[in-house]
């Protein structure tokens, strides 16, 4: 049996200030850090008793932020991932999103979808993206651990839930999964028949009040 938690990371500096994400390396706001706190709070009652526990993130200051947070209340340390990432926008990350709005070119509806780059050139194609997210999960759930919990990106969020139902790379071109900041995805697998279970998606109750 295995649950897996995975979070997107709360509010970052980037959002507040309008700019492209991606590799742009920014912190929480303090607004960010209080959401962490309730995200742990919630992951604190989901796991009640279970130990171990393993907490993997993003090594992007924004995930690392909040995986603190969480790792603090549940008393365990964080594993630091690159694969983990958002997708890279290249020269995109940091500017302005209405830069990145002026020059974005939106993938074709059929082929070429894994490698298009949304018009900027030094972006990391969806293909690479993917197959790094999930080279990534693929790691973490063949771990030897019944409970993990996950902090990664609102995009990559999608990727890491492609992975564990076992999406082709190909067909993972065409998906999407809601995500928000501090968004809890609750995935298991039972200890019978292995099938893997999407429990809850984006589950945002903990973050109201």
């Amino acid at each position: 049996m295995k649950n897996l938690y995975v979070v997107a990371h709360t509010q970052s500096e980037h959002h507040v200030r309008g700019l492209v994400g991606g590799w742009y390396d920014t912190s929480l706001t303090d607004l960010g850090r209080d959401q962490a706190a309730r995200v742990a709070a919630r992951l604190a009652d989901l796991i009640a008793g279970a130990m171990p526990v393993e907490l993997f993130a993003s090594d992007l200051r924004r995930a690392a932020e909040t995986a603190a947070v969480i790792g603090e209340r549940l008393g365990v340390a964080v594993n630091l991932d690159a694969d983990l990432r958002e997708r890279s926008y290249g020269s995109a990350g940091g500017q302005p999103s209405a830069w990145l709005e002026q020059r974005f070119v939106p993938p074709p509806r059929t082929n070429g979808r894994l490698d298009h780059r949304d018009g900027i050139a030094d972006a990391e194609s969806k293909r690479e993206f993917i197959t790094r997210v999930y080279r990534a999960t693929q790691r973490i759930i063949d771990r030897d651990c019944a409970t993990q919990v996950v902090i990664t990106h609102g995009f990559a969020m999608t990727f890491v839930v492609s992975a564990w139902i076992g999406l082709a790379l190909e067909d993972a071109a065409y998906v999407s999964f809601k995500s928000t900041p501090g968004g809890i995805t609750h995935l298991f697998e039972d200890d019978e028949l292995h099938n893997r279970s999407v429990m809850r998606l984006n589950d945002t109750t903990h973050m109201a009040g």
